[in-house]
C-alpha cells in the first residue's frame, strides 16, 4: 500500500484543526469536488460560488475519509461524523499548503502569463516526468484556492512540481507566489488580457511581475525576450533581487533561442539552442505559440537540474488540453469527416490570434473549408471593440473562408470582413447555433472559441451532438 498523501496527525498540526469524530490514519488526497472524490479522499468545504458546507455528507456518502469544516458549522453533521474544524476552510487550506512547501525537496515552477500558461504547465509536467516525478496543477487551478490545493497535494516524494499561477487584478499573483515560493518562474507572455481591471498593458506586466516576489534567493526568471514589455519585467525581476534573468524566443540575444522551425497539421519540429545546448526535437501538439512556449519549458527544465535531452524527447508526445483548449474531434458527416477545433473555453486577442493561425494550418478536403465560430472576448474594457475588429484581417491571412460570430462586441469586425467569408452573425451564441450545424459539410475543419463568458460550449456539444458516433463521445467525455 502507498504511503498517505497526509496522515491525518499533520494535516491536524499544519491546520491547527480540532478533531471530531472517527478519523483516519491518513488520506491519499483532497477534494473540493463531490462529483470526482476519490475514496478515503479529504473533503474541503470551500466557499466560492456555493457553501461547501451543504455537500459534506454527500462526500462522506461518497466514500471521503474527512472532511474539513469551519468550527461554527460544527452544529451542522452528526457527533461521530469524520471532520477536522478550522476558523476558515481556506485558511486552513492554505496553512496545509504552507507545510506542504515546508517539507518538500523538490524543484518548484512557477508559470504565469496572459497566454499559455497552462499549456505550458501541461508541457513541463510531461518534460519534467521523464526524469524524475513530477506533481503538476489540475486544470486551470490558479487561483486564491487553486494555488494552495494544489500545492497542498504535492506529494512528500516529488522531484519537480509545477504550479500555475493567475490573476485578474493587481495584488493577486504576490501572496500565491510567496506561498508557492518557486525555484524558477516563467512568464510567457503580456498581451492585453483583462484591460476592464487595468489602466494599461504596461500595467498588467506589472501585475505579473508580482512573481518575482516569491522566487528563492538563488532562483532565476524565465521571461520572454521578444515581447514588447520584456525590458519592464527584466528590471522589475532585478529590482526583486532575482539571481539570475533567462530569455527565450526567437531573438539573437534570448538564452533559450529558436533556431529553426517546421509547422505542421497537429505536431511541429523545432531546432533551439537551449543555455548552450543545441537540441532538436518533435512538439506533438500544433502552433508557432507552442513551438515559442516549448523554449521557456526546456529553459525551466534545465534550470531545475533535470535532464536536457530527456525533457526535449518527452515533448513528441505533447497533446492538445481536453476541456476547449484545442482538442481536435472528428465529426462525422454525410460523405464523410469533418475536424472540430474546441478552443471554447477561453479566447483573449493574443489567444485568438494564435487559434487563427492554427486554424489556417490544419487540413481540409477536397471540397472542405476552414470556419472560424467566434464568441466575444470579454473583459477588454474600453478597447473591447476596437480589438475585436483588429481580427479581420488576421482572417484573411490565415485563409479562413467563413466566419460566424456571436455578440455585439463583433459588429464591426462583422461589417469589416469581405462578403464571401461572412457565415452568420447573432447577439448570443445560441442563436448562432443552427446555422453553425446547418452549414457544416464532409472536408471542412471548424474552430470553436471565445472566453468562457461568452458561452460558446454548447456549441461544440451540439456539433459532437449531432455529428460524433456514440462511441466517439464518450472517448471524449472521458477525457474531460
Amino acid at each position: 500500500m502507498s504511503a498517505p498523501l497526509w496522515t491525518v496527525d499533520a494535516m491536524a498540526k499544519a491546520m491547527g484543526a480540532v478533531r471530531h469524530g472517527a478519523l483516519p490514519a491518513g488520506v491519499p488526497g483532497l477534494s473540493i469536488d463531490t462529483r470526482t472524490i476519490v475514496p478515503g479522499e479529504a473533503f474541503f468545504a470551500l466557499k466560492d460560488a456555493r457553501d461547501g458546507h451543504d455537500f459534506v455528507e454527500a462526500a462522506l456518502k461518497a466514500g471521503g475519509g474527512l472532511a474539513v469544516v469551519a468550527a461554527d458549522k460544527i452544529g451542522m453533521f452528526p457527533k461521530d461524523a469524520p471532520l477536522l474544524a478550522v476558523a476558515d476552510v481556506l485558511e486552513g487550506l492554505t496553512a496545509l499548503a504552507c507545510a506542504a512547501r515546508a517539507r518538500s525537496a523538490a524543484k518548484f515552477i512557477g508559470v504565469t502569463g496572459s497566454v499559455g500558461k497552462t499549456g505550458t504547465k501541461e508541457a513541463l509536467r510531461l518534460a519534467l516526468s521523464a526524469d524524475g516525478a513530477t506533481h503538476a496543477s489540475a486544470a486551470s487551478y490558479n487561483n486564491h484556492w487553486g494555488v494552495p490545493l494544489s500545492l497542498a497535494r504535492c506529494p512528500e516524494s516529488a522531484r519537480y512540481a509545477v504550479l500555475e499561477v493567475g490573476m485578474n487584478h493587481a495584488g493577486e499573483i504576490a501572496p500565491l507566489t510567496r506561498l508557492v515560493r518557486p525555484h524558477v518562474a516563467i512568464i510567457t507572455t503580456v498581451e492585453p488580457v483583462h484591460l476592464e481591471f487595468f489602466p494599461s498593458v504596461e500595467a498588467i506586466a506589472d501585475a505579473k511581475a508580482e512573481i518575482f516576489q516569491g522566487i528563492e534567493p538563488s532562483g532565476a526568471a524565465v521571461l520572454n525576450r521578444d515581447n514588447p514589455h520584456f525590458a519592464r519585467l527584466q528590471k522589475q525581476a532585478k529590482a526583486a533581487g532575482v539571481a539570475r534573468i533567462v530569455t527565450f524566443g526567437e531573438s539573437a540575444k534570448a538564452d533559450a533561442r529558436l533556431l529553426k522551425f517546421a509547422l505542421q497539421a497537429d505536431s511541429s519540429t523545432a531546432q533551439a539552442r537551449i543555455l548552450g545546448a543545441d537540441v532538436a526535437y518533435k512538439l506533438g501538439a500544433p502552433g508557432r505559440h507552442v513551438v515559442l512556449n516549448s523554449l521557456a519549458v526546456l529553459a525551466a527544465a534545465s534550470l531545475a537540474g533535470a535532464d536536457l535531452a530527456l525533457a526535449a524527447l518527452a515533448l513528441a508526445n505533447l497533446a492538445p488540453p481536453s476541456g476547449g483548449r484545442g482538442e481536435r474531434i472528428a465529426l462525422e458527416l454525410p460523405g464523410g469527416e469533418a475536424l472540430l477545433i474546441d478552443e471554447s473555453y477561453n479566447a483573449n486577442p493574443a489567444s485568438m490570434r494564435a487559434a487563427l493561425a492554427l486554424l489556417g494550418q490544419a487540413p481540409v478536403g477536397p471540397r472542405g473549408r476552414r470556419i472560424a465560430v467566434l464568441g466575444e472576448m470579454l473583459e477588454l474594457g474600453a478597447q473591447g471593440a476596437e480589438l475585436h475588429r483588429g481580427l479581420a484581417g488576421l482572417v484573411v491571412d490565415n485563409s479562413v473562408d467563413l466566419v460566424f460570430c456571436a455578440g455585439p462586441l463583433y459588429r464591426d469586425f462583422w461589417e469589416a470582413l469581405p462578403s464571401e467569408r461572412r457565415g452568420g452573425y447573432a447577439v448570443t451564441s445560441a442563436a448562432l447555433e443552427a446555422d453553425v450545424l446547418g452549414a457544416l459539410r464532409a472536408g471542412d475543419a471548424v474552430m470553436v472559441k471565445g472566453s468562457l463568458g461568452s458561452k460558446m460550449g454548447p456549441i461544440v456539444k451540439a456539433l459532437t451532438r449531432q455529428f460524433v458516433s456514440q462511441g466517439a463521445r464518450a472517448a471524449v467525455s472521458a477525457q474531460g
